[in-house]
């Protein structure tokens, strides 16, 4: 959460530019996906990796 927090403000700035509205009631939702998102990448890449390192 802490990594998409910090890119926040480039993604607003580029939603301003477009005529899209940002608050943090709009984007709580999505910010909930990518916290999905992102944890289930980060198992699968933890798995991949325990896999490769055992099979070494």
């Amino acid at each position: 959460m802490q990594i998409a927090m910090k890119y926040l403000p480039e993604a607003k700035e580029q939603l301003d530019q477009a005529g899209v509205e940002l608050s943090m009631d709009l984007i709580q939702p999505f910010m909930n996906l990518f916290t999905k998102v992102m944890q289930e990448a980060y198992e699968l890449g933890k798995a991949d990796a325990l896999k490769e390192s055992l099979s070494k």
